[in-house]
């Protein structure tokens, strides 16, 4: 049975090469290329993908770390990347944490990692010192999405939370608005993400920037589920009087918040506008004014980034994907973050409020 060594010996390169040039990456000349396919179809190899990776002492696998697969944002980053990895001849791991602190210990403190994969992708997963000092152990290159904390070294790709907010708040004032309320993330969530710390931060600074000074009881913590928009904005209701508008952390809790508005027999947007944040595929059909983040681009570019330390290139750009960072960073050698920008996607969920 023919090996890879043979085809190596027969075109005059090392066995790395055969596995990338057989594997079609753009690492190789065209004229290597030529010589070991000339060579591979004389001796009649058959291309094992396992022995080509191993060839070059890879595991051909990126991990990908996330906390809820089934959420609309993670699912549509791991889309992107994994389509990414397979345009470059790498296959994606994929580490669902399911919301259970357990689960991120037995992932990212153990050797769970270690000799499975090439690199590593965390999306949205906040890291606690101990999670830091095990993943620098592993000497692994990594990029983090959508992250407020990371790894020395580790590119972030993500969004301005605190300036997205902040425009969708605005959004409202500018309407007229000025009782607005914030629905956000839950407060005992297990992996402690401070996604909705940010985004409440934007939305108290755009208030205190119009002259509006923050009311609490207007503020209602929940999931970043449409069941949890419902919830909260049910007991929004419960308090009191109701808002002429509701900024929703993300655009699921938003279409809660429509839900709950509608039982209670509010229209959205006469008695009551909102606006979240995503722009959800669903964003469009029901008319939810929203802020528009790049989720599949998170997506692309990390994986694009990730791959420059291995030597891999997936060929021609994305369109509109920024170029992989270069320059300087921190002191500690970690590049500063690529934020990709957001947009206000203005639909019929938002109007000013009615004249009393």
């Amino acid at each position: 049975m023919t090996r890879i060594d043979d085809v190596a010996r027969l075109a005059g390169v090392s066995t790395a090469t055969v596995s990338r040039a057989l594997r079609g990456l753009p690492t190789v000349s065209a004229a290597t290329r030529r010589r070991v396919l000339a060579a591979a179809e004389q001796l009649q190899y058959a291309v094992s993908p396992s022995a080509s990776r191993l060839a070059g002492g890879r595991t051909g696998t990126v991990a990908v770390v996330v906390p809820r697969i089934t959420r609309w944002f993670f699912g549509t980053v791991v889309e992107a990347v994994e389509e990414f990895l397979q345009q470059s001849g790498y296959d994606l791991l994929l580490y669902n944490l399911g919301g259970r602190e357990q689960t991120r210990q037995r992932v990212l403190r153990t050797a769970s990692l270690h000799k499975r994969v090439d690199a590593i992708i965390l999306v949205a997963t906040p890291l606690r010192a101990a999670d830091v000092h095990e993943l620098t152990k592993l000497d692994l290159p990594g990029v983090t999405i959508s992250s407020g904390s990371g790894v020395p070294g580790w590119p972030c790709v993500r969004i301005d939370d605190v300036a997205a907010a902040r425009t969708a708040t605005r959004h409202l004032l500018d309407l007229g608005h000025t009782r607005i309320a914030h629905i956000s993330g839950d407060p005992d969530d297990e992996l402690a993400f401070t996604t909705h710390l940010d985004r409440r931060r934007g939305y108290q600074e755009a208030l205190r920037t119009a002259g509006v000074t923050p009311d609490p009881s207007l503020d209602v913590e929940s999931r970043f589920t449409i069941d949890g928009g419902t919830r909260a904005t049910a007991e929004l209701l419960a308090r009191g009087e109701p808002p002429t508008a509701i900024f929703a952390a993300c655009d699921e809790m938003a279409m809660g918040a429509v839900m709950a508005l509608r039982d209670a027999g509010l229209r959205v947007p006469q008695d009551v506008s909102v606006v979240g944040i995503d722009d959800h595929d669903l964003a469009g059909v029901l008319g939810l004014s929203t802020i528009a983040q790049p989720a599949a681009e998170q997506g692309l570019l990390a994986a694009r980034i990730l791959l420059d330390p291995l030597g891999v290139r997936a060929g021609e750009p994305y369109p509109g994907l920024v170029p992989a960072p270069r320059g300087a960073g921190t002191d500690d050698g970690t590049p500063h973050p690529v934020i990709l920008p957001t947009r206000l996607v203005v639909r019929e969920s938002t109007a000013p409020p009615r004249a009393h």
